[in-house]
């Protein structure tokens, strides 16, 4: 299994509405809003560091309102 953090700089007004989207994609196992320079920490556990790729590229930054994210996978 491989465990990647996702933190997610957003549009702010709609941050809980893309909370809740981001917590409907598979793989998907926690995601808070924060305060900081990102407005949203997202865990994620899958199969492989291509699953969180596909995660990222094609779920993730699909939503609306999602500006730019950085990617930080687990190494233990």
């Amino acid at each position: 299994m491989v465990t990647a953090y996702v933190l997610i700089k957003a549009n702010v007004p709609t941050v809980d509405q893309i909370r809740d989207t981001i917590m409907e994609i598979n793989g998907v196992e926690d995601a808070h809003i924060v305060a900081g320079d990102v407005d949203i920490i997202t865990k994620v556990v899958v199969g492989s560091p291509a699953d969180v790729r596909e995660i990222v590229a094609s779920g993730i930054l699909s939503i609306d309102g999602i500006e730019h994210t950085y990617t930080y996978m687990a190494m233990e």
